[in-house]
């Protein structure tokens, strides 16, 4: 059941993604940093890295709204240095990135670039190719891929959140 407070939030990510994907044209970067601006998260140096991650370098691969959204899920719930060899902290890791995968692929039938371009457009881009990107960027990519990437914020954003809110039950029932 989503309150009132999740859907400004959700509001939030939509307008971020609009705005990011506006000025970036890139869906890794703008799924990221709505998310890493909403639950101020560092990670200037994962944006930056994330610059290439579009379809995997434009080549219909992993979708960039994903490899962002995971991103961020990593960064949540994820290990770091310190911690290295905790094979406990990656498993537990797994379980909010697989979920997001999931539900992903439930949304919006996969996590490939170019399967979900097909879908939504009717056809595949080569997207690396000026000439076919102009095409797509004609048939309305930017409001067909905001939409790809609100959704896929929005339903990290549920992960941490839910997860958020049981780290709180828990802590207030031994506190």
């Amino acid at each position: 059941m989503s309150t009132q407070k999740d859907q400004a939030l959700f509001s939030n990510l939509e307008k971020s993604v609009m705005s990011n994907l506006a000025m970036s044209g890139n869906c890794a970067q703008t799924a990221f940093i709505a998310l890493m601006d909403e639950f101020q998260m560092e990670g200037e140096q994962i944006l930056k890295g994330l610059t290439a991650f579009p379809g995997i370098a434009l080549r219909g691969e992993t979708c960039g709204a994903v490899s962002g959204c995971l991103m961020a899920l990593g960064l949540e719930f994820g290990r770091g240095r310190e911690n290295l060899d905790n094979w406990q902290a990656y498993i537990n890791s797994l379980r909010p990135s697989r979920k997001f995968c999931h539900c992903f692929t439930n949304e919006l039938g996969s996590t490939m670039c170019g399967e979900i371009v097909a879908d939504k457009f009717g056809r595949q881009f080569d997207l690396a190719d000026p000439v076919e990107a102009m095409e797509w960027l004609n048939c309305g990519a930017h409001k067909l891929c905001s939409e790809v990437i609100s959704n896929g914020v929005c339903i990290a954003a549920t992960i941490i959140l839910e997860s958020r809110d049981q780290d709180q039950i828990l802590k207030s029932n031994t506190g």
